[in-house]
């Protein structure tokens, strides 16, 4: 029976009972989350907090495909590296940084408009920007500041660090959730620069429409749960403070 719906089937988690349908459609997985009981004011709250969400994400990956050599994985800082470290722990490979920086719309900078990435990669959101009559001059300032905060941050994670290398490898993207999807699209560009053998894109939570489309551009998607309406990432999480650069080094030097 379950092969008569692996086709057609679309997985939407409901917010008024969050059992998500487990199923597996072509290349997009869909992994239940069973709710959190109730522990502070967010009743929605999937994960703990990001720690929790990288060790059931990991083990996810773990059932669907081992501990393979020639597998990598690059967190998106900040918030998708404390994520990426656990899936990278739990499938025993090399955890490295991908760096993004999501381009804000200049009225309304938590909303994106595109994202650049390591190695010159733009994304850009055509449909938000002529929607939001967004200038040239105004979408040119926003990339010149985020272009200086992403090499400042690469300096910075990587501390003398080269990259690693991921030419035929099987790279596993991780963030701690897709709302727009337009770092991650940024992400996948620049990964495919360095021509990688496979791309995987693993997160906690996402959009349902989001993963629609970024599974077109990848071999694999995973998300444990597509909640419906989204609203935001940090809506899943009992606790989802800011991760810090801080954090972002310690972790990346550790694996390291």
């Amino acid at each position: 029976m379950l092969s008569t719906f692996k086709k057609s089937l679309k997985l939407v988690v409901d917010t008024t009972d969050l059992n998500c349908l487990v199923g597996v459609i072509q290349q997009h997985a869909c992994i239940s989350v069973t709710p959190r009981k109730k522990r502070g004011e967010n009743v929605n709250a999937l994960f703990r907090d990001r720690i929790e969400a990288g060790q059931r994400l990991g083990q996810a990956l773990l059932e669907r495909h081992g501990k393979k050599p020639g597998t990598r994985v690059l967190g998106l800082p900040r918030g998708g590296v404390p994520v990426a470290n656990e899936v990278a722990q739990a499938l025993q490979a090399p955890l490295d940084v991908l760096v993004v920086r999501k381009l804000g719309l200049p009225a309304q900078k938590e909303y994106a408009m595109g994202a650049i990435a390591s190695g010159g990669i733009t994304y850009l959101d055509d449909t938000v920007i002529k929607a939001m009559q967004v200038s040239r001059q105004s979408l040119e300032a926003v990339i010149e500041a985020e272009s200086i905060e992403l090499s400042r941050r690469e300096r910075a994670y990587r501390n003398g660090r080269k990259p690693l290398d991921i030419k035929k490898q099987n790279v596993i993207l991780v963030d701690d959730g897709l709302a727009t999807g337009a770092t991650m699209r940024a992400a996948i560009a620049a990964a495919k620069a360095m021509k990688p053998a496979r791309i995987i894109v693993a997160v906690p939570v996402a959009a349902a429409e989001t993963i629609e489309e970024i599974r077109r551009e990848v071999d694999e998607v995973i998300s444990l749960a597509t909640p419906f309406p989204f609203r935001a990432v940090g809506v899943w999480y009992e606790y989802f403070p800011q991760t810090t650069d801080e954090e972002v080094q310690a972790l990346v030097g550790q694996a390291n």
